[in-house]
């Protein structure tokens, strides 16, 4: 059986199921699907299937879990049930958001969340008018102002989602980011931490000497606040061609990153077309057992995305 290396995306892991984000991974799911990866695949540490990859030793199915951005309930829901059923786990870090850090997309989540409603007037930013009366238009509210926001400059993206919170009146929550203490909780208990850029711009959407300096600085934030050097990164957004290209790919190598991860669908496979700079991941949406596994071996059989070279 050909070896194969399924990485899979989480944001983050809610103690509770939440009514406006169905799809979002809860504890009781996410133990679920780690029983099922550990008895139908082999879980490893990402760095260890990159060497793996690398030596030829891979298994046939063999399975890592990430986890972007930095969210507390990274360290409060997700990492004692990681330690539970003995599985690790690599979380790639924004520095720039921890010990109280909100990332814009939080802050029009929690905006709309909170809005009194029936219509939640952005017009003088020209957003138009959302209706937020019901769950579902909320939800509609929620997609349509992130696919909106998400590719524009990275301060004009802040400054309206900022605009968002104040014309909905929404109060500041209790802080969904990671501390420095809960970053070392995740370290001290032998989990890898990766790179994820400091302040999490599309790298694309960057001139390149501002891309390489937030690559820089998370990298180097990141080392400085657990002594232990930094050898992971992974893509903001992640998507090859659109969020990253060859310089950025270029970025990564030259500061020493040993392996770095995409969001672009597929698996890693040893030999020739190997490329540990942009390794593929993918998202388990599905909350059904069978779902899951299908859903996982649907991705196996994804056909590997072009990708840029570095030079």
């Amino acid at each position: 059986m050909t070896a194969t290396l399924s990485i899979l995306i989480y944001h983050r892991v809610l103690a509770r199921p939440d009514p406006l984000f169905p799809g979002e991974v809860d504890a009781a799911q996410f133990e679920r699907q780690l029983r099922l990866l550990k008895r139908f695949y082999t879980p490893l540490p990402l760095g260890a299937a990159v060497q793996r990859l690398q030596d030829g030793s891979l298994p046939p199915r063999a399975a890592c879990i990430t986890f972007d951005d930095g969210y507390a309930d990274n360290a409060q829901v997700a990492l004692p049930l990681l330690q539970r059923h003995g599985v690790h786990a690599t979380f790639f870090i924004a520095t720039g958001y921890l010990d109280g850090g909100q990332m814009w997309n939080d802050t029009v989540i929690a905006a709309v969340r909170q809005a009194a409603g029936p219509v939640l007037d952005l017009r003088a930013h020209a957003l138009g008018t959302l209706p937020v009366a019901s769950l579902a238009q909320r939800q509609a509210a929620i997609a349509t102002l992130l696919e909106r926001l998400k590719y524009l400059p990275f301060a004009r993206r802040q400054q309206l989602a900022m605009h968002i919170r104040r014309q909905a009146g929404a109060t500041a929550g209790p802080p969904a980011m990671l501390s420095t203490a809960q970053l070392r909780q995740l370290h001290a208990a032998g989990m890898e931490l990766g790179a994820h850029t400091a302040s999490h711009p599309i790298l694309s959407t960057l001139p390149e000497r501002a891309a390489r300096l937030d690559i820089a600085n998370g990298k180097g934030q990141l080392e400085s606040l657990i002594q232990a050097p930094v050898t992971l990164f992974a893509y903001p957004n992640g998507k090859v061609g659109r969020d990253y290209g060859a310089p950025h790919v270029a970025m990564v190598q030259n500061l020493g990153f040993r392996a770095a991860v995409a969001t672009d669908r597929g698996v890693a496979r040893p030999g020739a077309g190997l490329d540990l700079l942009q390794l593929p991941r993918f998202t388990p949406w599905d909350r059904g057992r069978l779902a899951f596994l299908w859903r996982l071996r649907q991705n196996r059989r994804q056909a590997p995305p072009a990708r840029p070279d570095a030079g």
